[in-house]
């Protein structure tokens, strides 16, 4: 919840410069708050980055008051949408039961959803990371397209501390996500204080595809500097 229409546009006035030389293989998703998409849409209307939306709702419409249809988002260009936010999870109820019909609806629609999982604190340090994370999976994934997915691992206890998860444990946590996977290809992000000072030993790791970023993509340099990740 960050950002009014008229930050975004500066923001992208000073980001999109800074994308020059960014190598064409790599994808840039900004994930908006649903104030801000329309003004973003249009401006990045012609570029190489593609617009996201960090929620949507199950249903194609109804009396789902606060809520957002992927109709309404593919209307004005959205391609991407987060689903299963551990912050939706943590403070707005969210189950796996959800998540995985938003992920659905998200599909229906035309949407690639970006489907967020990850352990507490709490259940990493009573050895349950693998537990926990595999359950999510089986429950998130039920009749979901794989070959049209991304997949985040979002350790809770990293998210907006400064706790980094240890990008070598971020590489083995996903390697066990991907074995559960029937599509292999399927792209998975780390996310969890991922910053312009540690996104190069992230992104060097073999099993991780890109980042989830969270309070480093709020200042323009901040985020180009991570797109800009050295290899």
């Amino acid at each position: 919840m960050h950002q009014t229409q008229a930050d975004s546009r500066e923001y992208l006035q000073a980001f999109l410069p800074q994308l020059e030389n960014t190598p064409e293989a790599r994808g840039i998703v900004l994930c908006a708050p649903f104030t801000s998409l329309v003004a973003m849409s249009k401006a990045l209307h012609g570029s190489r980055i593609h617009l996201g939306a960090q929620n949507l709702h199950w249903e194609d419409s109804g009396a789902y008051t606060g809520e957002i249809s992927g109709e309404m988002l593919t209307e004005i260009g959205t391609r991407y949408v987060i689903t299963g936010h551990s912050e939706r999870r943590q403070y707005f109820g969210e189950t796996d039961e959800t998540v995985n019909l938003r992920t659905l609806a998200a599909q229906r629609h035309g949407l690639t959803p970006i489907l967020c999982v990850g352990e507490t604190k709490q259940q990493r340090d009573a050895d349950e990371t693998e537990a926990v994370i595999v359950e999510q999976l089986l429950r998130d994934l039920v009749d979901v397209d794989q070959t049209r997915l991304v997949i985040a691992y979002e350790p809770i206890w990293a998210i907006g501390t400064g706790d980094t998860c240890d990008a070598i444990e971020a590489d083995r946590v996903i390697g066990i996500i991907r074995k559960q996977l029937d599509n292999p290809e399927v792209p998975i992000q780390y996310g969890g204080s991922v910053k312009p000072g540690n996104i190069d030993e992230i992104m060097a790791q073999p099993q991780i595809d890109g980042a989830l970023v969270g309070g480093a993509s709020l200042k323009p340099e901040s985020f180009a500097r991570i797109a800009n990740y050295e290899s």
